[in-house]
């Protein structure tokens, strides 16, 4: 068994380094799909590929999701930089003891302004808008009472006043669970799919193909293309580990390695205390020796209730962004 998971971990790596080879920092499309979500996950510092400790594993790694032994749903809002709102929402359902389903949306709102020109410097009575959203579907099965699989299909738009661009991808993850002190190894690919690419009306044009020329059309109806962008593909791998764990309280140490195809490689390191399963603080650190990083560090609280067979929970976590301040991001969930 230990062997099969090794290999599979090995395939994994193996495949995705043509796709990783072929990247260009700082060309993707849809960027809001690296936007980490829950504030749990945040509050470790992003390091929850292993962790997977509630239903957020549908962003971390969708194999996770099987693993929660409850149905649950969560609806996380974040405060974004620049007066953006970041907002998820997820829910997985069992459809019994070793598979799940799972429904994730996503949305970036960056608000609305109202449209002037030179012309109209007041305003000419339209109002722009602007925001991206990916609708997610995941399922996953426990193929041992210690490995999982998961995957999640996602369509993915992106919205600029009049113009739109579409996109499909894939997630797909990987989890153990060893013998070793509670020790989980995960590993996860997301957002492989299609390219990207703006269209709408605004691309209509009038053009004189020579200006300089005498008896041509001046005004030829014509439409510009703009370029095609790859998604942001990113790999990660993870570890979870109980420092210490007793019928009270425990305190889990966890660690991600990612390999973004926009960006430079980084690590992410957290850790959670629990007491009674009732109140949970985290702390962590988010993009170590990630070039010109402004990601630091990240704090959170947890609050977990029961009342008969039914769990509510809060979550809120705070990280430190740089020069861009700070980021709070806050969840509400529902275990059943």
């Amino acid at each position: 068994m230990v062997r099969r998971v090794c290999f599979i971990f090995i395939a994994i790596l193996i495949l995705s380094l043509p796709l990783i080879s072929q990247s260009k920092v700082g060309t993707t499309a849809a960027p809001f799909l690296g936007i980490a979500v829950g504030p749990r996950a945040i509050g470790l510092g992003g390091a929850f590929t292993a962790f997977a400790g509630d239903v957020s594993a549908l962003y971390w790694n969708p194999a996770g999701v099987s693993r929660l032994g409850r149905n649950e749903i969560m609806l996380s809002h974040t405060k974004w930089i620049f007066g953006t709102s970041f907002d998820w929402v997820g829910i997985a359902v069992g459809i019994d003891r070793n598979n799940y389903v799972g429904v994730s949306i996503t949305r970036l709102d960056y608000g609305e302004e109202e449209v002037t020109t030179i012309d109209y410097p007041e305003g000419t009575g339209e109002r722009w808008d602007a925001s991206d959203i990916a609708v997610g579907i995941s399922y996953a099965r426990n193929l041992t009472d210690r490995f999982s699989v998961g995957g999640t299909v996602k369509f993915i738009q992106q919205k600029l006043w009049n113009e739109r661009a579409t996109g499909f991808a894939l997630d797909v993850g990987v989890l153990f669970i060893t013998e070793f002190k509670g020790l989980k190894l995960g590993a996860s690919i997301s957002n492989f799919g299609t390219e990207m690419q703006l269209d709408g009306k605004d691309l209509f044009v009038i053009y004189d193909p020579d200006p300089g020329a005498s008896g041509n059309n001046p005004a030829i109806s014509a439409k510009l293309k703009t370029d095609n962008w790859p998604l942001p593909l990113l790999f990660r791998v993870g570890a979870s580990i109980d420092v210490f764990k007793t019928e009270t309280n425990y305190l889990t140490l966890a660690v991600d390695a990612l390999h973004p195809n926009d960006n430079t490689e980084s690590l992410n390191i957290g850790f959670e205390y629990s007491f009674r399963n009732l109140i949970f603080l985290r702390a962590g650190y988010k993009s170590l020796f990630q070039k010109d990083s402004q990601e630091r560090f990240t704090v959170g609280v947890g609050i977990n209730y029961k009342v008969g067979g039914i769990g509510f929970s809060f979550d809120y976590s705070y990280q430190d962004f740089g020069i861009l301040k700070n980021i709070q991001s806050f969840a509400i969930a529902l275990q059943f």
